[in-house]
């Protein structure tokens, strides 16, 4: 009985009026009490009776059920501690439930309200133009990261054809003596500009890596705590406007009842409003100090690197790498050993 109680709770619409205005829901409290008078008083199995005739039969066919023995049937009025503990998860669950399908109400309302230019909505100018700039910085480093991607894979499908290209002149150089000189030195020039390939490629991937690593996890975990902020708002102004509707009402003893309990509700939510705030701001200034001091370097490895690649200085292209600390795998590295592809 406790299940169909709380599933005809969990499906209750909301009666709105003509002007898409919630009526006001006094009964709330009674309809929990009520709810939980029934769960409370529920059937016993010492008060439950027994037909043994059929539909419309006398009362001579009912055999209390207190009359029957058994081992598995106990004596006396109280529930059981089972029973008990069903009851008090079942409610349990029911006010988690209440209390969720209030909130999500509040907050919907809150939301449409300021969608339609009815509602008022807490709004910090400076902060907003904060994230409004963070969103569109990640929007272009995310441009940036999927060009310097495609650059890389351009890059590697040139430098194996040129290993391939190298390969073949030198073959070339061994069966065509009458040109072995012309296939030797192109042979040599291939494979000088595919060893230079490899260290650019070093550099440019070690260049994508840090700006993956920016944009999808430092600037994605300040955008998770401004998401958390945005909601925690919405629920601050939804809790606020509720307050106020309260007292514009009457002040009776129910109403002020109703008005103590929104007061606080109203203040646990304004400080969480205020907490999330305070972590947007410090994660915005750590943040930027963040991407300056790795966009700097980054920037400088990519133009130092392309520059000696394209100018075809060996020795400065491979200074450039020491200089960032990159080191380049060797040959096959990446490829599996023979155990390990069994």
């Amino acid at each position: 009985m406790t299940d169909s109680i709380m599933s005809k709770a969990a499906t209750m619409e909301i009666p709105i009026n003509s002007n898409g205005d919630t009526r006001v829901l006094g009964e709330d409290d009674g309809l929990e009490q009520d709810l939980q008078q029934v769960m409370v008083s529920g059937p016993n199995l010492n008060e439950t009776s027994i037909v043994s005739g059929g539909y419309g039969g006398t009362a001579e066919g009912i055999i209390p059920t207190s009359s029957i023995k058994g081992p598995s049937l106990h004596s006396g009025s109280s529930p059981t501690v089972a029973e008990e503990a069903t009851r008090g998860v079942a409610v349990e669950k029911f006010d988690m439930m209440k209390k969720w399908s209030l909130n999500t109400y509040k907050c919907t309302k809150q939301l449409i309200s300021e969608r339609f230019g009815r509602g008022s909505r807490t709004v910090d100018l400076e902060l907003e133009a904060q994230i409004e700039v963070l969103r569109d910085t990640k929007r272009k480093y995310e441009t940036v990261l999927r060009l310097a991607r495609a650059l890389t894979n351009h890059f590697y499908s040139m430098v194996q054809t040129q290993h391939a290209l190298g390969d073949t002149f030198a073959d070339l150089s061994q069966k065509s003596p009458e040109l072995r000189d012309e296939f030797g030195y192109n042979a040599e020039t291939q494979k000088l500009l595919c060893k230079n390939g490899e260290t650019l490629l070093g550099a440019i991937n070690f260049f994508v890596s840090s700006i993956n690593t920016l944009v999808n996890k430092t600037m994605e975990d300040t955008l998770m705590t401004i998401k958390m902020y945005e909601n925690a708002r919405l629920e601050f102004d939804a809790y606020r406007a509720d307050l106020e509707e309260l007292n514009l009402g009457p002040r009776d003893a129910v109403t002020m009842a109703r008005i103590e309990t929104a007061q606080q509700q109203y203040q646990i939510h304004k400080d969480k409003y205020e907490r999330l705030r305070s972590d947007v701001i410090i994660k915005l200034k750590f943040l930027e100090e963040n991407k300056v001091k790795v966009m700097h370097k980054q920037l400088l490895l990519f133009h130092n690197a392309i520059s000696a690649y394209f100018a075809g200085n060996q020795q400065q292209l491979e200074q450039t790498l020491k200089q960032f600390n990159i080191k380049l795998k060797p040959p096959g590295a990446d490829k599996p050993s023979w155990l390990e592809e069994q």
